[in-house]
């Protein structure tokens, strides 16, 4: 590597390499590898996104120390746009309320420290066994749903523990997503989920049965916009997937809903109506400055390469979305890497069975460690 490459590149590049993510596609389970290459009429289509392998004043990205510097522009860029964050925590504070045991794992009622001083309600989900496990950050409205105990089939923390990962579950702070509390935070509601999560991930990494290079994060619909912009945005997280979140800016769909105040949309006084932008109810907040200066989220998950992750898509996130992962995995194929960007999808939003399993089985081959 060349001796200008990045701390977080380099970082980044020797987890993937301990998590043997470097493989070819043939390690890949029989039911992902078809998901981890577009179909033939993606292949080549990069849409009209703009390359994040070009440099905002327009000069290529040729190598990874390249990529590097450019890395970085673009995180500095989307901070700036979205506001900064407050200081992370080095040691945030977990603490355990209740335990109990349940099914092949132990079931924790538990407090962890989400900002400084801030407590925020959740649960952890430790399996039998002898640690280190691989751990998953589990964000959602309310963290019962994702212990299995409210919604079917958004089951996730439940699941993952089932099959040998600590899970850590929360729900938005202050209880309501479309009222975030972001207390004195300077940055939009979603840029502040995402910096709970690397609290979060930081939090899991300090426990004892814990790995702390073998971290990811799921979400599905509200999470998984919570879920993808976490993964993006901190170098923590080893992988990511979401679930039907909208991975691109699309006014043509109101569930992509990117615009709204409890996500790009926040400004000072008072929120604009709930909708689709038009004339009579214009853009606001950073998603205003994105828009117009070409911004979309191609450019956020590029910071994810070459770390894998998963877009468990449906309504929202069909096949036609692959211009947008294309641009993600030109990076990886820059760095090194094959096939680190998957796809699935399923008719409507709601998870299925079927799409869930993939999810599961993603985490199993990106997380667990190999034989």
């Amino acid at each position: 590597m060349t001796s200008g490459m990045g701390v977080s590149l380099l970082r980044i590049l020797g987890v993937c390499l301990l998590l043997g993510v470097g493989a070819d596609a043939a390690a890949l389970p029989d039911d992902l590898a078809p998901r981890f290459t577009p179909p033939p009429e993606y292949a080549h289509e990069f849409g009209a996104y703009r390359s994040p392998l070009q440099f905002a004043d327009g000069s290529p990205v040729k190598t990874p120390a390249d990529w590097a510097r450019r890395r970085e522009e673009i995180r500095r860029h989307w901070h700036e746009v979205m506001g900064p964050w407050p200081a992370l925590l080095e040691k945030p504070r977990l603490v355990v309320l209740e335990k109990a045991p349940r099914d092949n794992f132990t079931q924790c009622k538990i407090q962890v420290e989400i900002d400084a001083g801030r407590m925020s309600a959740g649960y952890l989900l430790i399996p039998n066994g002898t640690p280190k496990f691989p751990a998953v950050f589990v964000p959602y409205y309310d963290p019962e749903t994702s212990i299995g105990l409210q919604k079917e089939l958004r089951d996730f923390a439940y699941q993952l523990a089932k099959r040998g990962f600590v899970t850590l579950a929360i729900g938005s702070p202050g209880g309501d997503a479309r009222k975030p509390a972001i207390g004195e935070a300077q940055c939009q509601p979603l840029s502040y989920l995402a910096y709970i999560s690397a609290n979060c991930a930081q939090a899991l990494a300090g426990l004892p049965e814990v790995d702390a290079s073998r971290i990811g994060v799921v979400g599905h619909s509200y999470g998984g916009k919570w879920a993808m912009f976490a993964a993006c945005l901190s170098d923590r997280f080893a992988c990511g997937v979401w679930s039907d979140p909208g991975i691109a800016f699309d006014e043509k769909r109101s569930n992509v809903n990117y615009w709204d105040p409890w996500y790009l949309g926040a400004q000072p006084g008072p929120p604009r109506p709930t909708g689709l932008p038009d004339d009579a109810h214009p853009r606001t907040g950073a998603y205003k400055v994105m828009v117009e200066q070409g911004m979309d989220l191609h450019e956020l998950q590029s910071l994810m390469a070459p770390r894998p992750f998963f877009v468990s898509g449906g309504a929202e996130d069909t096949f036609a979305r692959w211009p947008v992962l294309n641009h993600v995995a030109a990076v990886d194929r820059l760095l090194g890497y094959e096939q680190r960007v998957g796809m699935s999808t399923r008719p409507k939003h709601d998870p299925t069975p079927e799409s869930n399993e993939l999810i599961y089985h993603f985490f199993e081959h990106f997380l667990k460690p190999s034989p």
